[in-house]
């Protein structure tokens, strides 16, 4: 995997998670690129609470 530069941005992700939805009938599957990108603008922004 390389290193980006750039952050995932919430606006990015959901590029991403809406084209994978579109690709796959309305649903975005586990496991995908789309909810890794998810995760990852959340983390950058601060929008979701670590786990314990």
């Amino acid at each position: 995997m390389s290193k980006s530069k750039t952050p995932m941005t919430p606006k990015s992700a959901a590029r991403i998670q809406s084209a994978t939805a579109k690709a796959n009938g309305g649903k975005v599957p586990k496991n995908r690129f789309a909810t890794r990108a998810q995760s990852a603008a959340a983390r950058h922004t601060g929008g979701s609470p670590k786990k314990k």
